[in-house]
Formats: structure tokens, C-alpha cells, sequence
């Protein structure tokens, strides 16, 4: 029964997200924003692969983006290196990121379309071609 209710609940939480930000701020189109994410820094706050909620594994880690193209995930005793860039694919915005193989952050390792961005919140999607599994990941602003 509880993971019935994980699964119900899943889709009902994406459908919350993608709705947000719809009131008075302005929210930009899901394009290509370098700007936007290298402005502050970031935390996921939802992370999901493939339906099951992994946000847990990046729990008091900071994310910030470089204009060099370079990226970091501390929590104060650690640092993981990456890379992103922005780009897109069959005319979808996208975020490609990329942080080696260090687990758990190898699961970010994706061409993520970017579904919606505004100031202080980056709402992605990953499609698998393989096996059709859907991935989410919500970055906010600190």
C-alpha cells in the first residue's frame, strides 16, 4: 500500500511543480538561461530516478554553476568537480551536466530538458530511450 501511494503520489507532485510559478512573477521560457543558473546557488530539492525519490542522497549539498562551464557540489567536508552546459535537442532547452563517477552523483550525469526556469527554481526531465523510465530533478536557489 505505501508504495502505491509513493507512485499516486509521484506524478500528483510533478503536476504541483510544473504548475508553480504560474501567479504574478514572471517566469521564463523554458530556454537555454547560462545566466540563471550561474546566479547563486542551488540545492535539489527533488530528485527522482525512475519513480523512486532519491532527494535524500544530495541532502546539505550546495551547487554552483561557473561561467567557465565548470560546476561543484559541496556540503562544507566535501567537493565533487563537474561540468555543465546548456544547449538543445530537437528544439527542447536542455541542461547537460556531468560530475564523473563519484556515486551518488554519477545519477545526475544527463542531458536533462529543461521543463521550466525562472529566478529560483530549474524543473528538469530525462526521457530514457532504453528502458522509457522518467527522471525529474528540481533544482531551487539558497
Amino acid at each position: 500500500m505505501k508504495r502505491f501511494l509513493k507512485l499516486l503520489f509521484l506524478p500528483v507532485f510533478i503536476l504541483f511543480l510544473s504548475a508553480c510559478g504560474h501567479g504574478d512573477e514572471t517566469v521564463s521560457p523554458p530556454v537555454s538561461n547560462d545566466s540563471n543558473i550561474q546566479a547563486g546557488v542551488w540545492k535539489v530539492s527533488f530528485f527522482s530516478d525512475n519513480g523512486n525519490d532519491e532527494t535524500n542522497h544530495f541532502t546539505g549539498y550546495e551547487f554552483a554553476f561557473n561561467a567557465n562551464g565548470s560546476a561543484t557540489a559541496s556540503n562544507g567536508g566535501s567537493t565533487v568537480n563537474g561540468t555543465w552546459k546548456t544547449g538543445t535537442d530537437d528544439d527542447q532547452a536542455k541542461l547537460e551536466l556531468n560530475f564523473g563517477n563519484t556515486s551518488p552523483f554519477d545519477e545526475l550525469n544527463n542531458d536533462w530538458h529543461i521543463l521550466n526556469t525562472n529566478n529560483t527554481t530549474i524543473l528538469l526531465e530525462d526521457v530514457s530511450g532504453g528502458n522509457g523510465g522518467t527522471d525529474a530533478l528540481t533544482f531551487t536557489k539558497i
